[in-house]
């Protein structure tokens, strides 16, 4: 062998234990992670794991230079309230919370740990931050849309449904978002004809006792606003709009996957992907307070033919042209 491939030879010897101490000794970054579904929800799995997949692109990989702890609140306000402050007493490098109910009650539970927020209606109105973009505190994120979005929702009930003359508005009133939601709503049922009815919900009781209430009414149609609560009973929610076959229009996707009939708005896992890129910001060295509250740039919308066919619906041609996605 020659002198300087020998030499060669130990310098990569040399180095190889050198780089593995260095990997070993790197400081291993903990996230907390509040969902607001149920831990055994296929669709939160999907959307932590597309976050995980997202941060591993990035450099940072569990079980190597990072660790995440899920909390897993079920859309239950004392349950998110006890994970928020459970894992803000973890000392996280950063966390992830996901709806309004979520953020404010990790942001009761801290100002110091950075928190990037997924699928937050207003969280200016909500006071989470100062403006969109200067958010000014230890969080910021991603927001899930506009209120005029939900003009939108009512645009398509009456047009899918054109018979629909009155419309039952599912809102939590606990959360800044239910009341923006509704005054939307409100403001542009005159253009459609559409007497609009609030209804509260805090709870599996409340929504079915409201919908069995509200489906006695003729030609009536619900619009399902966002909310924790909202997802977490969507199968409840999409049963008994099936049931009393009420076209619903709905805020997210996954109401359509599991039979509901329309729904449009941003996408959810695409947010969770973004909210990576944050994450990996703040990690390194980047602060809440500098990094804007950034807007959705990918929104969906998704027919059920299957569901609509089962209460009687034809669906005008024009909106299954300009579907994003058909359930058949």
């Amino acid at each position: 062998m020659r002198r300087r491939e020998f030499i060669a030879g130990l310098g990569g010897t040399a180095a190889w234990p050198f780089a593995a101490r260095a990997q070993e000794n790197e400081r291993v970054r903990r996230i907390g992670v509040l969902t607001n579904l149920a831990a055994d929800d296929p669709e939160g799995q999907v959307r932590n794991t597309a976050f995980a997949q997202a941060l591993a692109h990035l450099g940072w990989n569990v079980g190597q230079n990072l660790r995440i702890e899920n909390r897993w609140a079920a859309g239950d306000g004392q349950r998110t309230r006890t994970y928020a402050a459970e894992l803000v007493a973890l000392s996280p490098d950063v966390m992830l919370a996901t709806g309004a109910a979520g953020v404010g009650a990790v942001l009761q539970a801290t100002r110091t740990v950075p928190v990037v927020f997924v699928l937050v209606p207003d969280p200016v109105g909500a006071g989470f931050v100062d403006s969109l973009g200067r958010p000014g505190g230890n969080a910021t994120g991603f927001v899930q849309f506009d209120y005029a979005i939900s003009g939108k929702w009512l645009e398509l009930l009456k047009e899918i449904a054109p018979s629909v003359t009155r419309a039952a508005v599912l809102r939590d009133p606990a959360i800044t978002a239910g009341q923006g939601q509704i005054g939307a709503i409100l403001a542009m049922a005159p253009s459609f004809g559409v007497e609009v009815t609030p209804m509260n919900v805090r709870d599996s009781n409340d929504i079915e006792r409201g919908i069995m209430a509200f489906e006695r009414t003729a030609s009536g149609g619900l619009i399902v606003t966002a909310s924790s609560l909202t997802v977490f009973h969507r199968n409840l929610i999409v049963a008994l709009a099936a049931r009393y076959k009420l076209p619903t229009v709905y805020f997210q996707r996954i109401f359509v996957a599991n039979g509901g009939l329309i729904s449009y708005g941003a996408h959810a896992v695409d947010q969770y992907r973004r909210a990576a890129g944050y994450v990996d910001r703040i990690l390194k060295g980047e602060k809440p307070a500098d990094l804007p509250v950034q807007a959705p740039t990918k929104f969906e919308l998704v027919i059920n033919l299957k569901t609509a066919k089962a209460i009687g619906i034809t669906v005008p041609p024009t909106l299954l042209a300009r579907a994003d996605e058909v359930i058949e």
